[in-house]
């Protein structure tokens, strides 16, 4: 629906927490093309000029990109993320490793101690997912699998700042992620997660923490980010 517009400033800020909406909610994934100025325009039944500047404002923010001839991007789902990927963006990869490490390693140990029933259901479907994304044979399928496993492993720990600080560097981890699966997927190179989950699942915490952290740094584990 068209936004009423009192003032232009506050005009803006309706606009600006309506697309920030649509990223935080998925609607507009990270990597997708969010619509063109004039689809915008059209949708929100605003000026030009608001639209523009709304889409600037979350450009400067660090969740949209914009890309001359090409369109704007969603590029982080939230402000934090998007420094993060500005910050990060050409950091070290081991760097980027050993904190994805040691944040997994402590979410690891307090899942097992916290998790929940719909905890347990949902990492079992999601190792299922990672398995058959890495027989499919397609990359980006797989990075976005492991991904999404890991992040449930970091969520059963039920520890909010961890959580959000995890998803926060999401778009910066996915991004290595995908450099190191490359294009070459051998059966021998798939990380076993099947451990992780059963101590995850046995209440395990010492297993849970060592699996989480056992695995060779290759499709994608932990081990071997040493220098």
């Amino acid at each position: 629906m068209p936004l009423n517009s009192p003032k232009r400033s506050r005009l803006v800020d309706q606009v600006i927490a309506g697309l920030r909406s649509q990223i935080t909610s998925g609607e507009w994934p990270v990597g997708s093309r969010i619509p063109t100025e004039p689809e915008l325009v059209e949708q929100l039944g605003v000026a030009r000029n608001t639209v523009r500047e709304a889409v600037r404002a979350l450009a400067h923010n660090g969740l949209l990109d914009i890309r001359q001839g090409s369109g704007t991007y969603v590029i982080a789902t939230s402000e934090l993320a998007g420094v993060m990927h500005r910050r990060f963006a050409d950091a070290d990869p081991m760097d980027v490793a050993e904190l994805r490490c040691a944040l997994e390693a402590s979410a690891a140990r307090l899942a097992a101690r916290r998790r929940t029933e719909q905890d347990l259901v949902q990492l079992a479907a999601l190792l299922e997912r990672r398995e058959e994304a890495w027989r499919s044979g397609d990359a980006e399928r797989f990075v976005e699998a492991d991904a999404t496993l890991h992040t449930a492993v970091v969520s059963a720990a039920h520890n909010e700042v961890m959580s959000e600080v995890y998803a926060d560097l999401g778009g910066v981890m996915r991004q290595f992620l995908r450099a190191f699966v490359g294009s070459a997927m051998r059966p021998e190179e798939l990380a076993d997660h099947g451990r992780l989950v059963a101590a995850i699942a046995d209440g395990d915490e010492e297993t849970a923490g060592a699996e989480a952290s056992a695995h060779p740094f290759g499709p994608f584990g932990c081990r071997g980010v040493a220098r």
